[in-house]
């Protein structure tokens, strides 16, 4: 039986009184407030994140609150076929990718429209007026502000279901993959910058992650959550994923449900798209884990981290399961001078594969073999992509045998896939949409249409360089042990010097001190059933972690201990820890 926990949560202290579940007593808090203010006209607002459900806003929240004046703030945009068209440059043709938008929500804000509704509001003397929707808060400074929230994993499987469209626009039946690729590079980057200035101007926080059962929570309860987060480590809540070539491994070792035909993916330390569950007595808060980094970056992250990313998390674990699954396309990541030329991005996708566990057959196709002809194999892509041909791999590209506790370095350009029966931790910079897919075995997609294959792009970022010569010296095992104590050893097993993610294994049946040295770790713990983690001064209370289980460590906190706990006492186990090389 798996003790792999699912819900990991922070239980955030003297606060329990100061959260809601169910639009009743959410309406009930709400009122109460409302009456608090006491003053003859009040201004409520509901400031809601792209992805919230109006329709359920509208019927079991704001039609509730007795309104003498209400405003929808989407009707004061532009029209979708307006925004579309401004947002164009940002979308581009191509089905899946985009630039990065650098807008704000006031940019598409149709100022006469702005102006009437705003005159409208001051006409009224007496009554409730209230103003929900997307950037709410730029029609007027309100009397009481909700704030309501999703994380992105939610959203992305709302585009799916086609469940709704895209903000101001009218595609809740279009295509899931160009979608997201508007919410990716167009609205949740405008949506963040418009968050971050909310933090203390918010006097109630929405989560709308489940549908029909929403929490509320007081912003100082809220914000103590925060803070009380990035002072200790902390999990985010894990979601999974099935996938074409998705395997069973996760569903057997972890207890996932059987029913799924297979999981691919897990992402259980992604603070991007992640959440983190905040415990407030008997109600249990979701919020997107980001908000712990934009609110919080300087105590998560550490200065020069800070300095150098800014507000965003920039290392990410995930799972990659293929155990009686298949191979993954063979794909390449773009150098980050082409990513940020032609998509705006200011880092790009370094990333590595540790084998977390392997079975029969399982390999890694890595780099090019040595004395290829490039032509012949652009040719051989570009007919497997035209004709439906299948391409010959073994011709052109690399097979390494992949065993338990391997390393495989993967420096953006250096063509890669991960082979059948294997779990693999990919550990990797954020930026994990730029992968270039260049063959895919000739399958569809789980939505039954060909999965995006992106050549140009692809022989763009190619490293020809990294044949199978480079690879063997480079990239594969680069296993060294740096330092060793009573009762552990610590190896550096990677990354290239190329990539800025340093990665360093412990094996350990006894206490190992570690340092952030202001700098935020990412842990798994890939060896052994259970483990603790301390605080040498008592600065945060004792954190136990399980097998596979992803743990932050913020660079606020310094000195840490790790040490073997349970059913592991006694025994030697294993972490792997993945910091910015500063």
């Amino acid at each position: 039986m798996s003790n792999f926990n699912m819900y990991p949560e922070t239980n955030v202290k003297g606060y329990d009184e100061f959260a809601w579940q169910n639009y009743d007593n959410i309406v009930g808090e709400l009122n109460k407030a409302i009456t608090g203010i006491g003053k003859d006209k009040t201004i409520v607002m509901i400031d809601c994140y792209p992805g919230v459900r109006m329709e359920e806003l509208e019927t079991s929240l704001v039609s509730k609150l007795q309104s003498v004046h209400t405003l929808f703030v989407d009707d004061l945009y532009y029209s979708s076929e307006q925004v579309t068209e401004m947002i164009q440059f940002h979308m581009t043709s191509d089905r899946v990718f985009g630039r990065m938008s650098v807008h704000n929500f006031s940019d598409f804000l149709d100022n006469a429209r702005l102006e009437e509704a705003r005159n409208a509001i001051d006409r009224i003397d007496n009554g409730l007026v209230v103003i929900y929707g997307v950037g709410a808060n730029l029609v007027c400074e309100p009397d009481l502000l909700i704030y309501a929230d999703l994380a992105r994993w939610e959203i992305t499987t709302r585009f799916n279901n086609n469940d709704i469209p895209n903000w101001k626009a009218d595609n809740r039946d279009e295509d899931a993959v160009r979608k997201i690729k508007r919410g990716y590079f167009f609205e949740w980057r405008v949506a963040d910058r418009h968050k971050r200035k909310l933090f203390d101007k918010v006097d109630y926080l929405l989560d709308t992650n489940s549908n029909n059962d929403p929490k509320m929570v007081t912003n100082s309860a809220y914000l103590s959550g925060l803070e009380q987060t990035v002072n200790q480590p902390f999990r985010v809540v894990p979601y999974f994923a099935p996938g074409v070539w998705g395997g069973q491994w996760m569903k057997e070792k972890l207890g996932l449900d059987p029913s799924v035909e297979n999981y691919a993916w897990s992402f259980n330390g992604v603070p991007e798209e992640n959440s983190l569950y905040l415990r407030f007595g008997d109600v249990r808060v979701e919020i997107p884990a980001l908000n712990a980094v934009l609110r919080h970056p300087l105590e998560l992250l550490g200065d020069k981290v800070y300095g150098r990313f800014g507000a965003e998390f920039p290392i990410r674990f995930n799972f990659l399961d293929t155990f009686e699954g298949g191979n993954l396309s063979l794909q390449v990541h773009p150098p980050v001078s082409y990513v940020q030329q032609t998509f705006g991005v200011h880092y790009t996708q370094e990333e590595s594969y540790y084998v977390m566990d392997a079975g029969e057959n399982a390999n890694v196709y890595l780099g090019v073999k040595n004395d290829i002809d490039r032509e012949a194999m652009k040719e051989d892509l570009q007919r497997s992509y035209d004709e439906g041909i299948h391409f010959d791999d073994e011709k052109y590209i690399n097979q390494y045998e992949a065993k338990k506790h391997d390393h495989f370095l993967i420096p953006s350009g250096t063509i890669h896939s991960q082979g059948i029966n294997s779990l693999v931790l990919e550990i990797s910079a954020t930026p994990n949409y730029f992968t270039f897919k260049l063959w895919d075995w000739g399958r569809l997609g789980m939505d039954g249409m060909p999965r995006p294959v992106h050549l140009e792009h692809g022989f763009n970022s190619i490293q020809w360089e990294r044949d199978e010569t480079w690879i063997s010296d480079n990239i594969v095992n680069q296993v060294e042990q740096v330092d060793e104590g009573d009762g552990w050893i610590e190896e550096k097993t990677g990354l290239h010097d190329r990539q800025f993610i340093e990665t360093r294994r412990h094996w350990f049946s006894k206490p190992v001190l570690h340092h952030t040295n202001d700098t935020v770790h990412v842990f798994n713990l890939i060896e052994g059933e259970e483990a603790i983690v301390e605080s040498p001064t008592n600065t945060f209370e004792p954190f136990i972690v399980h097998y596979a289980e992803t743990f932050i460590i913020p660079a606020h906190i310094g000195s840490y201990t790790i040490r073997p706990h349970g059913n592991s006492i006694g025994k030697e186990i294993g972490t792997i820890k993945a910091y910015v090389r500063t």
